[in-house]
């Protein structure tokens, strides 16, 4: 009797364990940690909440801010950080992320878990001196979280990232660097390179055929390095630039030279030189895919709050 019994509940049983299995598995599943998205900008948009023109906007005044002071900003916008807290989430991203130059810790995020309803400004060591957390608590609890709780959630997020740089800016950092970084001046270096192109080989021909190949090659080169300085702020890629500026009119005359054509003939190579359609659609790349953290380091300073 007894063992008739335990085969009939056998497969009830095992159907009972199968289920349970499957119960575990999804809640585990359900339970994952949010992934931190890729930081393809300095404002990283994963709810559609800011409009492009709100982020382009919002990217070159920390873009500004960057070149100015030296100090990263960025801007996580999240639909949730469930099953994580918000404190959790952020200081996930900020490990990732690694805003601010490294060994100056100089780097703040400010995170919005919009579902949730909460948001945080996470503060890397650098600046834990100046946006201290009762600091952070009255940016988000007197500038930001009014806006969010009227729907204005583009007002709240720029006014709160103002009162952030306004902030730092009273704080002694070290001077940032002249050098150039390829990734953030991407946008400028394309046309910049155009114009030098352009400039090496149609306007130099005019200084060349005044005063000489050689001497007319180093004036062109001179006054690309000076565009190329004012434009980038580098001096290094200024100088590489007239550089090339030089080398390129210099051999462009060379092959002038052996060619069958005359002056009318070199005209033309300049003109279709100048002319050259792939340069347009490079000037108008966004900021997604041209920021990068640069190794700062956090420890859980800053303050969060809810609206």
């Amino acid at each position: 009797m007894t063992v008739r019994l335990l085969r009939a509940c056998s497969p009830f049983s095992s159907r009972v364990a199968l289920i349970l299995a499957l119960l575990f598995a999804f809640s585990f599943a359900a339970s994952a940690d949010v992934a931190v998205p890729q930081l393809s900008g300095s404002v990283v948009d994963e709810t559609g909440t800011l409009s492009s023109s709100n982020i382009a906007a919002l990217s070159q005044k920390l873009r500004d801010f960057e070149t100015r002071k030296g100090s990263q900003i960025a801007v996580l916008i999240v639909p949730t950080t469930q099953p994580e807290t918000i404190e959790q989430f952020s200081i996930r991203v900020a490990e990732a992320w690694k805003i601010g130059r490294r060994k100056v810790d100089d780097g703040a995020i400010l995170v919005v878990a919009k579902n949730d309803r909460h948001l945080r400004i996470e503060v890397g060591y650098g600046l834990e001196g100046a946006l201290t957390d009762v600091t952070s608590r009255r940016i988000i609890d007197e500038i930001i979280t009014p806006k969010f709780r009227s729907g204005d959630f583009a007002g709240g997020i720029a006014d709160g990232v103002e009162r952030m740089m306004r902030v730092i800016d009273g704080e002694p950092l070290p001077v940032p660097s002249r050098s150039v970084n390829f990734a953030h001046n991407l946008d400028d270096l394309v046309p910049v390179f155009a114009v030098a192109l352009f400039t090496s080989i149609g306007v130099g021909g005019f200084f060349r055929a005044i005063l000489g190949r050689l001497l007319g090659s180093l004036l062109t080169g001179g006054i690309i390095a000076a565009v190329a300085w004012l434009i980038l702020g580098s001096f290094g890629l200024a100088v590489a630039l007239g550089a090339l500026g030089f080398v390129i009119g210099f051999i462009a005359d060379l092959f002038s030279a052996m060619g069958p054509g005359t002056g009318s003939s070199r005209r033309g190579s300049w003109s279709s030189g100048s002319s050259g359609g792939g340069w347009s659609s490079g000037s108008s790349s966004s900021d997604s895919g041209s920021f990068s953290g640069g190794g700062g380091s956090f420890g859980g300073g800053g303050a969060s709050g809810s609206w």
